[in-house]
């Protein structure tokens, strides 16, 4: 998002958590940088004439919040009555009564099953009484765009949502008169979601799901949520159990639109014993605050436009504040992340003593599985390097499943062609080759269409040779 009166899922840095796993490591027997290719993987399917079908998750299996009431009704409040920009909302707002959404636009093959299975998730688990329609007059559209379209409006945006518009081309004119303000909402009645058509499948989806949540709830985005799409890390591409609770409490019929923050607030704590009875019997943490310097630390050092000795610095600040602040949490750990992602072509070595020291931090954080498999990618790349196949799958396996159950199939396929790189060096061809094949039914949805998936595979071919001597 983007620190500003519109919700935003922000480029570059927005997405950069589905190519985590840059093939950097995997040119296993070169010298000198590695080819720039999305999807790690080897000659051995690049004579592929048929590509495997793209790949679907089963029947959702979200992980219920794990977190006091206490906790999660301070999160609430600050999601709810704050933009990401620190400014306040002076009221509550919603919709009141049955919402409808359509499609316009020129939606992507996969839009209409990804928007049916997320509505089915929004009825069933936040209780939303919600419908898709084909008419025009629906209290939420969704138009499928360009990229370019998108950014002719907004630069560095990938998708946003804006309230009391239904059509891109009315924006400009709603900004001017102020119609496209958040904080002079009183109730939700009529928004407009963009998202892109020419992105892979799983980057619509993610903006889909991110979007679609904020035109319905929280506006803000607070860095604290270890397991939350209301995070501006974008770990967490689908809704997850937190998300869903947040919903759920936000249409309540015990709240609605208009009321302050302290009347919501006198009223959170029965509405969370009842919707989440669990988080009564946690203690609560307390997590601190994050301060805007850390966070404009991180953005600089993973988002657009900086330098690398700019990334560098950055990430080494975002690395500074965290140990200042005595953080034992995931934003901890994520400062390690990060400047292990920066450090990993000038300095390897120090990169996985980060990712390292990443790892043991979300470790210690409930929560953090997801986080933890895109640590477990990084340290497998560089136990691969060096040509211990046996430590890669001892880092990989645990994760696998991991990535399946919160939907990332970018990371699956990545993870996927890790391990088969892994199986490659401890002697196993046959379980390798299958390896790749089932990953790449995920890479079609993770990262684009076929024609990408070729020119990728054509790209791959040049590096796959020194691979398949290696060890």
């Amino acid at each position: 998002m983007i620190n500003n009166e519109y919700s935003a899922r922000r480029t570059s840095y927005g997405v950069m958590m589905r190519f985590l796993v840059i093939p950097l490591y995997l040119a296993l027997g070169a010298c000198g940088a590695a080819p720039s290719v999305d999807i790690p993987t080897r000659a051995a399917t690049a004579g592929q004439t048929t590509l495997p079908a793209m790949r679907v998750f089963p029947a959702p299996r979200p992980i219920p919040p794990a977190r006091s009431n206490h906790d999660i009704q301070r999160d609430f409040l600050d999601l709810a009555f704050n933009l990401e920009s620190g400014r306040a909302l002076p009221v509550f707002s919603r919709f009141e009564g049955p919402i409808t959404i359509r499609v316009t636009g020129a939606p992507p093959p996969t839009l209409g099953p990804d928007l049916n299975r997320l509505i089915g998730r929004l009825r069933t688990e936040a209780g939303i009484n919600i419908r898709r329609v084909s008419g025009s007059d629906a209290n939420i559209t969704v138009q499928a765009v360009t990229r370019a379209q998108i950014q002719k409006y907004l630069p560095k945006a990938a998708c946003f949502v804006v309230p009391n518009i239904s059509h891109l081309s009315e924006y400009r004119g709603a900004r001017r008169r102020g119609a496209a303000s958040w904080s002079q909402l009183k109730t939700r009645k009529k928004l407009a979601v963009f998202l892109p058509n020419d992105a892979s499948p799983q980057e619509a989806r993610d903006c889909l799901h991110e979007e679609l949540a904020q035109a319905l709830g929280p506006l803000n985005d607070l860095y604290r949520l270890p397991d939350s799409v209301f995070n501006d890390d974008n770990v967490h591409t689908v809704l997850t159990g937190f998300d869903m609770l947040i919903l759920r409490a936000f249409y309540a019929p015990e709240l609605r639109s208009g009321m302050t923050r302290d009347q919501v607030a006198a009223r959170l704590p029965a509405i969370l014993t009842r919707l989440n009875p669990a988080g009564d019997r946690l203690s609560p943490i307390y997590p601190s605050a994050t301060p805007r310097a850390w966070t404009e630390a991180i953005q600089t050092a993973l988002g657009p436009g900086a330098g690398q000795r700019q990334r560098l610095a950055a990430a080494r600040d975002a690395v500074r504040i965290a140990k200042a602040q005595g953080w034992q949490d995931h934003r901890r750990a994520f400062s390690h992340f990060a400047y292990g992602r920066i450090l990993r072509v000038s300095s390897p070595e120090n990169a996985y003593q980060q990712f390292t020291t990443a790892e043991y931090f979300y470790r210690r954080t409930p929560g953090t599985d997801l986080h933890r498999a895109y640590s477990a990618s990084q340290l497998a790349a560089t136990a691969i390097t060096q040509g211990d196949g046996q430590k890669a799958l001892a880092f990989l396996n645990p994760h696998l499943a991991t990535a399946e159950r919160h939907e990332n199939a970018a990371l699956l396929a990545n993870l996927m062609l890790l391990k088969a790189e892994a199986l490659d060096m401890t002697g196993r061809p046959g379980d390798a080759h299958a390896a790749r094949l089932d990953s790449l039914g995920w890479a079609r949805y993770g990262f684009g269409a076929e024609w990408a998936l070729r020119a990728k595979q054509r790209e791959l071919t040049v590096i796959g040779a020194p691979n398949a001597s290696n060890g």
